[in-house]
Parts: structure tokens; C-alpha cells; sequence
């Protein structure tokens, strides 16, 4: 079986198990397996494909048919230019989230202190920290797995956080001059009809946000002001419905300039303000 026919068999394969971006995981998949680029895939697709390759991919192939999610297989995702590890305890990086990062870096300046709660990959402070010098930040999950990740990926991003395991704010210490925070927002009822690669495979435990989806929002908010210094910031990304009811729970806690944020496909992301 040469390059070529290998992948084209899985694109099909990929497509039958109902696979969107069959082409590109096909071509994903066979890059990793094979640890080729697509230069020396043109150079040799009509080949054949070593037997030991070939065996690899259709693992891996067999893998994405299950609806396993690519970057898990692949052990890795890109975010905000960066590359982070990932495994399934973790939630894949999404190009949504990458205006969380944006937002906190329109208030931010060196010689301030910024938290990420549910830090996960560690993604998000990690590209705050790369995209601005002088700060001292810290990420904070619950999961030892997590943070275990997280400091993988911190080491790997050259970037100086310190991540220590808690519960929303229930072990940190301190004062902040900027909080961020994707919790998990998905009302429980509406998981089981998100896509396979997010209902059966990502952690629960980052997904669901209760009964309306608010749940973190509410905690968070009410005790976010003891950890914030005066004029603090505190940033959520939210549901793409979302908006209004984060706003006004904001509001309500006395937080001021409260603004929403849209990402780049034009839905309401991320939701901010600062206390007094």
C-alpha cells in the first residue's frame, strides 16, 4: 500500500464514521504516524508505505472512527501560535477561547498579578504570560492531572506561572489585580447532544456548568471581590447565549464596565469588568 492509498483509505473510512474534516485528520493522522511533512508526502506518496507505518495509521485511523478527538490522539493542539499538550484531562485549547487571552491583555501591564482558575492545559495563562513581560501569574484547577499538564506545558512554552491545585477560590491566597477564567459553562442537560468528541471523551467535570450553565459564574463572582485589588479586573469566557446572564450577575456584585466581547465568528465570548 503506498502513502497515497493509505490515506485516501482512511479519508474514506474517516467519512463513513461521519468525520466533518475527514481530509485534514486523514492527513493529520498520517503525518503523525509516519512523521512526515507534506513536502516529503508529495516527494513519496506513490511509494510503499513501510508495514510498520502502515500499522500505526490504521490505529490511529481506527482511533478518529471512534470519534476519539484528534488533538488527544495527536497529544497536542495549537493556541495562540503556541503548542500545548493535551490528554483527555483536560479540555482541547479552541480558537474561541483565544479572545479570553486577548481581552486580559488590553488591561494588562507589568508588575501585575493574574490568576486563571480552572487553568486545564494551561493554555490561557500560559499565552497571557508569552504575550506580557512582567507579570507574576499563577493557574489553578482542581485536577491533579491537569496541573500536572499545565506545568509540562509551561516548561515546554518557556513561561514562568506557578500552578497549585484548588477549587474555583477555595485555596488561593493573595490578591490579584486580574482574574480569568473559562469554568465550565454547558448546562447539564445539553451535553449528551454535544458531538461525540466532546459528550463522551472531554472531562465532564470541565463541561458542565449545572442546570442553566451558571453555576461557576455565580460562585466565582461572589467571591472573586476578596481576592481582587482596587480596580481589578475579572474576565469569563461564556456561552455563546450567555451574555446577558452573566452580565447582569456581575453587575449585581457591583462590578463595573461590565462589556462583552465577540470572537472571531461574531459570537458573544467573553464578558468583563472591574470592581472599584
Amino acid at each position: 500500500m503506498t502513502y497515497k492509498e493509505a490515506m485516501e483509505r482512511c479519508e474514506h473510512q474517516l467519512y463513513n464514521a461521519g468525520i466533518a474534516d475527514d481530509r485534514n485528520d486523514a492527513w493529520l493522522l498520517l503525518a503523525h504516524a509516519a512523521r512526515i511533512d507534506r513536502t516529503q508526502y508529495y516527494m513519496h506518496m506513490d511509494e510503499q508505505m513501510p508495514e510498520e507505518e502502515i500499522t500505526q495509521y490504521r490505529l490511529l485511523c481506527r482511533k478518529r472512527m471512534e470519534r476519539i478527538p484528534l488533538q488527544y490522539i495527536l497529544g497536542e493542539q495549537e493556541f495562540m501560535g503556541l503548542r500545548f499538550k493535551v490528554n483527555s484531562g483536560v479540555l482541547v485549547p479552541r480558537q474561541d477561547t483565544e479572545t479570553l487571552v486577548e481581552e486580559a491583555l488590553r488591561h494588562l501591564s507589568p508588575g501585575m498579578r493574574v490568576a486563571d482558575l480552572c487553568t486545564g492545559s494551561g493554555c490561557v495563562i500560559i499565552s497571557i504570560v508569552r504575550n506580557c513581560t512582567g507579570i507574576e501569574a499563577y493557574g489553578y484547577d482542581i485536577s491533579k492531572q491537569a496541573l500536572a499538564l499545565a506545568k509540562e506545558n509551561a516548561r515546554e512554552n518557556d513561561a514562568a506561572v506557578i500552578f497549585e491545585r484548588s477549587n474555583l477560590l477555595e485555596n488561593v491566597s493573595g490578591s490579584f489585580d486580574m482574574i480569568v477564567c473559562n469554568p465550565p459553562y454547558i448546562p447539564t442537560g445539553q451535553i449528551p447532544s454535544l458531538e461525540p468528541e466532546v459528550s463522551e471523551f472531554e472531562p465532564r467535570e470541565a463541561l458542565d456548568g449545572g442546570e442553566n450553565g451558571l453555576d461557576f459564574y455565580h460562585r466565582i463572582v461572589r467571591d472573586s471581590g476578596r481576592f481582587l485589588n482596587p480596580g481589578g479586573w475579572l474576565l469569563f469566557e461564556i456561552g455563546h447565549d450567555q451574555a446577558q446572564a452573566v452580565t447582569g450577575i456581575m453587575e449585581r456584585a457591583g462590578y463595573l464596565d461590565v462589556r462583552c466581547a465577540k470572537d472571531l465568528a461574531g459570537h458573544d465570548r467573553v464578558v468583563s469588568g472591574h470592581i472599584q
